[in-house]
């Protein structure tokens, strides 16, 4: 078995051979060893819950392969103007009630308007009064944006880098990877907490997968939170054909692998749940994934219902973590990031 050296301690300076390592010993023993570095870190029996708000749809000026909110991908998704803040605090409650702790929410930009801004701002306000942990995915940030969210009080930014920097100009040709590594950066130095993951699935090799979770892991502060995407195939994208294209136990042992570099970090199965059997996302939980999208719909693809979740979690003797620890857990990382700056 490949041992963590010395094991669970956090690191920043993983090599791309360690990692291949970790990832291609026996599953039995990298399951072992991710399972091991979990309980040093985290309840093995909590998962933390999300849900995501398409507050902008459609016309994204990106052209990433996968995306139907590309305006250069022919998807049916109608464009859709931005929700109103009611809207959004309505949706807040609803996810509140069933039992999330953290409001995603998305607009199909690359980078948000002058025009818009304002009311993200708001809509940050609104939610954490309602005791909701707040997420926004944007695109990218300048550094006024930033301290503005900042001065709003959000908790997390989820800025994905999808995969690895070689692999990248074949999936997103519109912006480059160090564009996204300078949002993530300003990100991490105004004190909020960072989400980032990949999608796996899009034709990547297996090496690229072992290269993104490099990235993140050599990071100068790991992501708070890393969602990883299994890819969801929808017709109109360039990526329509590889639809069912990954295995499940690869999938698994990105997920474990992520665990073992970054064990203070939020692992989460995000979208492409709808093609994991109830068994396969067990074995993710049991890999160190601790984290969930929770709720029929994601940005803009289907997701579990949550009744379904619900008897998942009662199946595995799971349960769904409180709003006060997810704050706490919260409050801590950005905390440890911004001592380390200052």
């Amino acid at each position: 078995m490949t041992q963590a050296a010395p094991f669970g301690q956090i690191r920043n300076d993983w090599t791309l051979e360690e990692i291949k390592q970790i990832m291609n010993q026996p599953f039995n023993d990298l399951m072992f060893q991710a399972q091991s570095v979990h309980r040093m870190y985290f309840n093995p029996n909590e998962i933390q819950t999300s849900t995501l708000v398409n507050i902008k749809s459609g016309g994204c000026a990106e052209d990433c392969a996968y995306c139907s909110q590309s305006a250069r991908n022919q998807t049916d998704l109608e464009k859709q103007q931005m929700l109103e803040v009611q809207e959004v605090i309505e949706q807040a409650l609803v996810a509140k009630e069933r039992g999330a702790t953290r409001l995603c929410m998305g607009a199909a930009w690359r980078n948000p308007t002058k025009k818009d801004f304002p009311r993200v701002l708001e809509m940050v306000r609104v939610v954490k009064d309602l005791g909701l942990e707040t997420c926004l995915t944007l695109g990218m940030l300048n550094d006024d944006q930033v301290a503005q969210l900042k001065e709003a009080g959000l908790d997390y930014y989820n800025h994905n880098l999808d995969t690895s920097e070689a692999f990248y100009p074949k999936i997103i040709t519109t912006r480059n990877y160090q564009d996204r590594l300078d949002t993530i950066d300003k990100v991490q130095k105004a004190g909020i907490n960072v989400c980032s993951g990949g999608i796996i699935g899009m034709g990547e090799e297996h090496k690229d997968r072992a290269e993104l979770l490099r990235t993140f892991a050599t990071m100068r502060f790991h992501p708070n939170s890393v969602p990883i995407n299994l890819l969801v195939a929808v017709e109109g994208t360039p990526l329509a054909h590889m639809k069912d294209k990954t295995d499940s136990f690869e999938f698994i042992r990105v997920i474990a692998t992520a665990r073992i570099l970054m064990p203070q970090t939020y692992v989460r199965l995000s979208a492409g749940r709808m093609s994991l059997t109830d068994e396969a996302q067990a074995l993710c939980f049991l890999a160190g994934a601790n984290s969930i999208f929770y709720g029929d719909k994601l940005l803009t693809t289907e997701n579990p219902e949550s009744d379904h979740d619900l008897m998942l979690f009662a199946k595995l003797g799971i349960k769904m973590q409180e709003n006060a620890e997810a704050k706490l857990q919260s409050q801590k990382m950005a905390e440890q990031i911004t001592e380390l700056t200052a």
